[in-house]
């Protein structure tokens, strides 16, 4: 009944897919792969990644790879810790991070769906959580925008009730990212938090120095300011400025979090849940999290992040893009600053098929 006997991979791009930059990259198009998973009983799962136009060939790969595995595995909906120390077992020798760890993601969120729809009841509850509203900030900044773009997205946030908005950091010159902020503060006023994101972006004198510049502008927390394995930058950050470190999107483990523990180097811990390998590895790092307080702030994936932030006892919020919401037939409620998880069973949502276009 629950046996998986087919498996289906899709790719979509977003409608509002627009050329947009950060400190580090340079995006084409906003693009995903669609997981589906059939059991004998027709029962359908769906499990999704954001891809941006990178790598196509290697992704497509990596899934493929694990659609042969899982289908000779004949699994179960409901194993996924069994398909994922299996799968790290059989992809060992090339490394189970990086890509073999996305894959075996999506397919564990698809799992995850599938046994929602099995059991008629939404993944939050299966997990044993409520059903709380969650704070969510809007998300975008990007350094491509012109100034008036950069104003009118923040305060297209703002007059949709978001309180909180974050923004790129990381231009040619500190200079221009202070000029950024200040802009964006002027627009919104003192009662919206603005937060800033260097994407690993800068070193770490000049981290230092727009911290302390930022923090006069009242910002609430940086992310990513430096390279994610300098967690003696992060450490020194946190000593010489006032404002909250966050991070934790690039991360496949838990070592990062560790460290940065040890170090005392860390505010916000910012799980991505497709890198770090599905809703298991998302909960272990939440859970770790919680024990050293820690608050968890997920990045991008809120149609998985919400329902899974009802499900622990150190939810901070979570980041709001609209990005696939052309794409589905249920998006997610949003309103006044609060994402609702969906009651329907799963996680609520469907890719609509006409949207899809199948990978061979």
């Amino acid at each position: 009944m629950t046996q998986i006997k087919d498996i289906k991979i899709y790719q979509a791009t977003s409608k509002i897919s627009q050329k947009i930059s950060d400190a580090t990259h340079d995006i084409s198009n906003i693009s995903f792969y669609i997981v589906e998973l059939i059991t004998e009983q027709n029962i359908v799962g769906q499990g999704y990644l954001l891809s941006f136009h990178y790598s196509p060939a290697a992704i497509k790969g990596a899934l493929a790879d694990l659609k042969d595995f899982i289908l000779a595995g004949n699994y179960h909906i409901y194993e996924t810790i069994k398909m994922k120390q299996e799968y790290e077992l059989e992809t060992e020798y090339f490394g189970s991070n990086g890509l073999q760890k996305w894959a075996q993601a999506v397919f564990n969120l698809a799992m995850w769906d599938a046994w929602g729809h099995q059991l008629k009841q939404p993944v939050w509850k299966l997990l044993g959580g409520s059903a709380s509203k969650i704070p969510v900030y809007g998300s975008g900044g990007w350094l491509s925008y012109t100034d008036q773009e950069l104003l009118e997205e923040v305060l297209a946030y703002q007059k949709r009730g978001f309180s909180a908005v974050k923004i790129k950091v990381g231009s040619s010159a500190i200079e221009r990212d202070v000029q950024r902020i200040t802009k964006v503060r002027e627009a919104v006023g003192t009662e919206i938090k603005i937060m800033i994101d260097a994407n690993q972006g800068l070193d770490v004198p000049a981290a230092i120095k727009l911290a302390q510049l930022a923090a006069k502008l009242d910002i609430h927390w940086f992310e990513e300011p430096i390279l994610r394995t300098d967690f003696a930058g992060y450490q020194t950050i946190r000593q010489k400025s006032s404002i909250s470190l966050a991070m934790g999107e690039r991360e496949y483990d838990c070592t990062t979090l560790k460290e940065l523990i040890r170090r005392n180097a860390l505010d916000l811990w910012q799980p991505d849940i497709i890198r770090i390998g599905g809703v298991e590895g998302w909960r272990s790092s939440a859970a770790l999290a919680a024990l050293n307080n820690i608050p968890i702030l997920p990045h991008y994936y809120k149609d998985y992040d919400v329902p899974l932030l009802n499900t622990v006892t150190n939810a901070y919020g979570a980041e709001s893009f609209d990005w696939i919401d052309d794409l589905i037939d249920n998006k997610m409620l949003v309103k006044a600053g609060y994402a609702y998880p969906r009651s329907g069973s799963g996680w609520g949502f469907s890719f609509k098929k006409e949207l899809l276009k199948e990978v061979q």
